[in-house]
């Protein structure tokens, strides 16, 4: 009888193929694990489901910017090598589209670099929205748009406030800040639409995660660039008094405007002389 027997170098192959099946294997487990241990409360989908209204737009010419889960779709004007750059993050049930006829050719008149950051799960971007990760999306926004951070201004309108405070946490050295309608308390306009119990956990665990990630006394205290609040006394939505916080939390130089006209979602609109105009002299003193 015949005996056939393998060749050692196929043997050998089919070892280190097993092997590597099982490496890659362990290593999926591994990352798998450690996104899940890593992942924040504020990633809940509950929180996704009733508190953000993305929208899918489509336009020509998205700057992607990679966040390794998600593909953001950004739109970058970049026309002034020597100019400062604006990078803006929009509020709530908006996309970058709905400033890209409005915030450009406003900047570009101004001589001004504009950078309208998109979230993932909106308009174009993949990804899935989820809180938590969408504030660590703030670095790679940042470090992409690849500018000087003292040439650097972050603008952020409504629940972009949270990201535009969030990335002077972690990059002091940028030149400036604008809030528009501004959240000072993270945690409670979270609490209006979402119970902890709902989510598996207590109101003193989302405190505490909370004061870690939404600190905006503390991010706001360790930023000593200029800080300009925006904010409409009749706003339905945030109240102005949210603003006025902002305004106490942030250091020196620091500018506040309370509008007397317009509501959350028309106070651009309402106050456009004066609203520019503010933002033109803020930017200019930098």
């Amino acid at each position: 009888m015949t005996i056939l027997k393998s060749h050692p170098d196929e043997s050998l192959k089919a070892l280190n193929d097993k092997s590597l099946s099982f490496l890659v294997l362990l290593f999926s487990l591994v990352y798998v694990i450690y996104t899940i241990m890593n992942r924040s409360i504020f990633d809940h989908p509950l929180i996704a489901e009733r508190y953000f209204f993305p929208r899918r737009v489509e336009f020509d010419t998205p700057f992607w910017v990679d966040c390794e889960e998600a593909a953001l779709a950004c739109y970058y004007f970049q026309k002034y090598p020597e100019g400062k750059t604006i990078v803006f993050f929009h509020g709530n049930g908006e996309v970058v589209t709905d400033y890209m006829d409005l915030y450009i050719p406003v900047f570009d008149q101004l001589g001004y670099n504009c950078f309208l950051a998109e979230y993932r799960g909106y308009g174009m971007s993949t990804g899935s929205v989820a809180l938590g990760a969408m504030l660590k999306d703030v670095e790679k926004v940042i470090k992409a748009i690849d500018q000087p951070l003292e040439k650097t201004v972050l603008f952020g309108r409504s629940i972009g406030s949270l990201f535009a405070l969030h990335g002077v946490s972690l990059f002091p050295n940028i030149a400036g800040l604008i809030i528009e309608s501004g959240i000072a308390n993270a945690l409670e306009r979270l609490l209006l639409r979402v119970h902890p119990a709902e989510m598996g956990t207590t109101l003193e665990t989302l405190q505490k995660e909370a004061e870690k990630r939404f600190n905006h006394q503390e991010k706001l205290g360790g930023y000593t660039g200029s800080t300009l609040i925006l904010h409409a006394r009749h706003d339905s939505l945030i109240h102005y008094s949210s603003g006025q916080q902002l305004y106490e939390w942030a250091s020196e130089p620091r500018q506040i405007k309370i509008f007397e006209q317009g509501d959350h979602n028309d106070i651009m609109v309402v106050n456009v002389k004066e609203y520019f105009q503010l933002i033109y002299q803020f930017l200019a003193r930098l």
